[in-house]
């Protein structure tokens, strides 16, 4: 297979990073485009560690449409990765999350539009949190008439989702054709950085696909960003002697997938035909709780520390949605690999590697709390 020029913005990351390794071993060309923010790399970053040595990095902001432009000379695929990512502080600041992901997509996009680049294809990373609240069936199979939880009802510690005649729904594995509604900015924005490059992909004959990312977890996630994913959040807290936070009562249910299962769901994006145009899931098809997140971690770490429940919401939070991958399945012939408990397993083993790190949630939950932001 001939060597391509892959460009990959946002991959001195978490998932970025994975990525790139397995586009080096495949013989590629890479070049990774990020800005290494201090909340993500810490204060005065350099070039992570992990980054392979074969890639180039060229250090710069999705919301530098020159660097942006620069950083797309002569390749042939791209994958857009870059983004900032939180949905408790995009509520907060919501400037800087609209500049970064969707006008710093639009920069992306120009920059194609105006250089007439032939891509083979762009590969844009979207979000489960697209979808607000996943799919739920009435008791009686009926399709529900309710979407979202009342603030009366999260103040009344009323967590599960009930419809206009009070019955409680059933959350059900959610689809692709399930109705967006975004309810962060953070979601929105991802949702934007989505339909716009299909949108343009579709326009100008570039080959698009959008992968919906449900949970990612796994090695290399930043331990010491209050923002990253739950697992790594409720790593930092048990390496330092407290206990996870959880909102509401734990029960809420994710779909948690390994960055390994996604980095195989990206090559096969990039490959399969039958992919372009399309948005697709990219999950292990199976929910877990939030609390047995918690739980699960205490135990592999070999700490006796129980989660704190909260009995509190945060704007924005959903109560349940996990994964449908029949799509996946059908066009990419994506294929689950990393078991929940082998995935835990090897995340706990990096985590022994790693310094300890610092635990910014409490202040975290004290900015939301000061903003009103939690119930």
């Amino acid at each position: 297979m001939a060597e391509r020029r892959v460009l990959v913005t946002g991959g001195a990351g978490f998932v970025g990073s994975h990525l790139v390794d397995a586009l080096v071993q495949r013989g590629d060309r890479v070049r990774v485009f990020d800005n290494l923010d201090p909340q993500v790399h810490g204060p005065g970053a350099t070039r992570p560690s992990w980054l392979s040595p074969e890639a180039e990095l060229v250090i710069g902001d999705m919301r530098d449409p020159d660097a942006v432009n620069r950083a797309l000379r002569d390749v042939q695929v791209v994958y857009h990765l870059a983004a900032a990512v939180g949905v408790g502080q995009s509520m907060y600041r919501i400037a800087e999350y609209t500049a970064t992901n969707t006008l710093g997509t639009a920069h992306l996009l120009q920059a194609l539009v105006d250089r007439e680049m032939e891509l083979d294809r762009l590969v844009v990373a979207s979000s489960m949190s697209i979808y607000g609240e996943g799919r739920y069936r009435r008791p009686d199979g009926a399709e529900p008439r309710i979407s979202q939880r009342t603030p009366e009802q999260l103040r009344a510690h009323q967590w599960e989702l009930r419809d206009a005649d009070g019955a409680i729904l059933q959350p059900a594995p959610t689809d692709e054709d399930k109705p967006l509604d975004p309810t962060s900015i953070y979601a929105l924005t991802k949702a934007d950085q989505e339909k716009m490059c299909l949108l343009v992909g579709a326009a100008y004959g570039i080959p698009t696909v959008a992968l919906r990312f449900f949970n990612i977890y796994g090695p290399r996630q930043a331990l010491s960003n209050p923002y990253t994913g739950v697992a790594a959040i409720f790593s930092s807290r048990l390496l330092n002697g407290e206990p996870p936070l959880i909102f509401e009562d734990g029960e809420q249910r994710r779909d948690f997938v390994s960055v390994h299962d996604v980095v195989q769901a990206l090559l096969l994006a990039q490959e399969s035909p039958a992919a372009v145009g399309q948005a697709i899931n990219v999950g292990s098809g199976e929910s877990v709780s939030v609390r047995q997140v918690a739980e699960t971690l205490a135990g592999v770490l070999g700490v006796e520390l129980s989660p704190e429940l909260t009995a509190r919401y945060r704007v924005g939070d959903i109560r349940n949605c996990f994964a449908d991958i029949s799509r996946a399945r059908t066009l990419l012939g994506y294929e689950p690999r990393v078991t929940f408990k082998q995935g835990l397993e090897e995340l706990v083993a990096w985590l022994a590697e790693q310094e300890r790190p610092q635990d910014g949630v409490a202040s975290h939950a004290a900015e939301l709390a000061a903003r009103g932001l939690t119930l």
